[in-house]
């Protein structure tokens, strides 16, 4: 019997991934009909699914149960597998020593009306049952699914100890050029891009108020409404993370959970809890958190998601620790006036 080592099976498992995530990519590009993929066909795990997040299902669930011998048979949690979201290739001679959180399509939205790439994100950590979170991941990979029109893709994975890799492969020819991946080390928000996740209606309002408390503390209130700090609203948290990694954003929160609580607390009794980050969307953040980006929760505290599809998730992402010692007290604060504390309860 093989003997396990544990950066021998991460890397195993982020290059296995890579393989799932190309797949996954190949058959979400090919017989693209914009019609079909747009239709709603189900909500599960606290989004909805459509036709193109259908389509891929079949050929993840093929790709999964052809995992390495030496990675053993994984338990899987995962959008678009029911309300629970999970699929077990455990035998009865051969229980899972791995799991895998994997989102097939972050970013359905853009990659459905053929706008913006979506991504496939996929987590990977030694199975410890209902216990098991993203800290424990050994291995992470994200694999761009862009717009027809693209005909360059990029790819990053991350491997235990090792520093994350990122390629960009011409889909045509299947060439593939090495990336650099660096965050961001600018010591300011002015000329760069940040923004406050600001997707749907019912909680706007406060996304822009937070956005613009940040902006008034950090660059000052002289000629705010010039082109200070860009925006950039990817409706990706893996495209968000993405953009950090490689230098192209400085800030992005995302605060929906406690967004909707302000908006209990402020008695605002009509409010209908919408479409948050879950846990299945953050499984890059292991490769981001290897490649330099600071990534916290909503109250500034160590970011953990437990393996699951339904967990409603608040987090940050800093390019550096001199805009997090610059940004935070300001969240903070703002957190502070509108839900009474700063911290978790």
């Amino acid at each position: 019997m093989r003997r396990h080592n544990l950066q021998a099976d991460a890397d195993l498992a982020a290059a296995f991934l890579l393989r799932v995530g190309e797949a996954v990519r190949r058959h979400a590009l090919a017989g693209r009909e914009i019609a079909r993929d747009q239709l709603p066909v189900a909500v599960e795990g606290g989004d909805t699914i459509y036709g193109i997040d259908r389509r891929v299902e079949s050929v993840l669930v093929d790709e999964l149960s052809r995992s390495p011998s030496d990675l053993g048979p994984l338990m899987v949690i995962a959008e678009g597998l029911g309300e629970r979201g999970r699929l077990d290739f455990s035998t009865r001679h051969q229980r899972a020593r791995y799991r895998v959180l994997i989102d097939p399509i972050d970013g359905t939205r853009g990659l459905m009306y053929d706008k913006r790439s979506a991504w496939f994100l996929a987590a990977f950590a030694p199975d410890l049952g209902d216990r098991t979170r993203l800290s424990d991941a050994i291995a992470s990979v994200m694999v761009e699914i862009p717009v027809s029109k693209q005909s360059w893709a990029d790819a990053f994975s991350f491997a235990g100890s090792m520093l994350p890799v990122g390629n960009r492969q011409n889909l045509e020819s299947g060439s593939r050029l090495q990336l650099t991946v660096q965050p961001s080390t600018a010591r300011s928000l002015r000329g760069g891009f940040a923004q406050v996740s600001n997707f749907f209606p019912g909680t706007k309002e406060l996304a822009s108020n937070l956005m613009e408390r940040i902006a008034s503390a950090t660059i000052g209130t002289d000629n705010l409404g010039s082109a200070s700090i860009f925006e950039d609203q990817y409706i990706s948290t893996g495209g968000q993370l993405v953009e950090l990694m490689m230098g192209r954003d400085r800030l992005t929160c995302d605060l929906r959970p406690l967004f909707y609580q302000a908006l209990e607390r402020a008695g605002n009794a009509r409010i209908i809890r919408g479409l948050e980050c879950h846990p299945y969307d953050l499984a890059g953040v292991p490769l981001a958190r290897a490649a330099g980006v600071i990534v916290t929760d909503g109250f500034g505290g160590e970011l953990d998601a437990p393996f699951d599809v339904s967990t409603g998730m608040h987090w940050i992402g800093y390019a550096n620790a001199e805009l997090r010692g610059q940004i935070e007290p300001v969240i903070r604060g703002w957190l502070t006036e509108h839900l009474g504390t700063a911290s978790h309860c």
